[in-house]
Formats: structure tokens, sequence, C-alpha cells
């Protein structure tokens, strides 16, 4: 049985707590930058599967607003026992380098099938007042 995606959010840090939930740091909305490209030190991308059963692969991907591009690709094996059971997976990107403004997409793939893609735009912002 396919499983649901019950969620996906791009964030700044995702952390285990000591009960076993996550604690999901800095959603992002966009990214601002004065100048490209930049580099971001750390994301995450947050998922949770559930109502399914069965043994899975889900791709995320990091696509740059060429549509075709990827800057940033990870793969995730998982298990559902049973369709009462979850599961939260955690993708963690380093060193994403942005080159151009635009709105980027963030593609989660089960099994070869697209679930769900979102936007991500990096904007220009003007540099701090010296």
């Amino acid at each position: 049985m396919i499983p649901d995606l019950q969620g996906s959010l791009l964030c700044e840090d995702v952390r285990m707590e000591a009960s076993g939930s996550n604690t999901i740091v800095g959603v992002v909305n966009f990214i601002g930058a004065p100048s490209l490209p930049i580099r971001i030190f750390k994301a995450c991308v947050w998922t949770r599967w559930c109502s399914g059963s069965g043994q899975y692969t889900q791709v995320t991907k990091i696509v740059a607003p060429d549509e075709e591009t990827v800057i940033g690709e990870a793969t995730i094996q998982f298990e559902l026992k049973d369709v009462e059971s979850h599961t939260t997976n955690v993708n963690v990107f380093t060193g994403l380098e942005f080159k151009e403004y635009g709105i980027y997409h963030v593609e989660i793939l089960l099994d070869g099938q697209l679930k769900i893609r979102y936007p991500v735009n990096v904007i220009r912002i003007p540099p701090p007042h010296a």
C-alpha cells in the first residue's frame, strides 16, 4: 500500500529531542541575498509519511530555475510496517550553491513518482547599510 506524504518543509535544521520528537528550526519561505552566488551552509528537508505498508525509496531534489539543473539530491530508504505506522525522514544538504535569482523547487519522489513539488524563491535583497 502506497503511503501518504503527510508533509514536507525546507528548513535550517531539524533537531531530535530526548522525547523522540522533532524540532523544526527556521522554516525557509525564501532565500535572500544581496549578490550571487551564495552558498548555504546547511539546509534540511523534513518529510513525514503515513498510512502505507512496505519498503520505499524517497528521493529529494532541489532544482534550479531552469527546471533541469539539480543542485542537490538525496536518497532515503524507509519501511512502514503497517498502515498504522509512520516515519519522518530528514535530508541534510550542505554547501548548496544558488547561482541565480529565481524560483527553485523542492521535489519529493517516492519510488520514482513525484509526490510534491514546491517553490523556494531566491531573491535579491539590498545589502545592509554600513
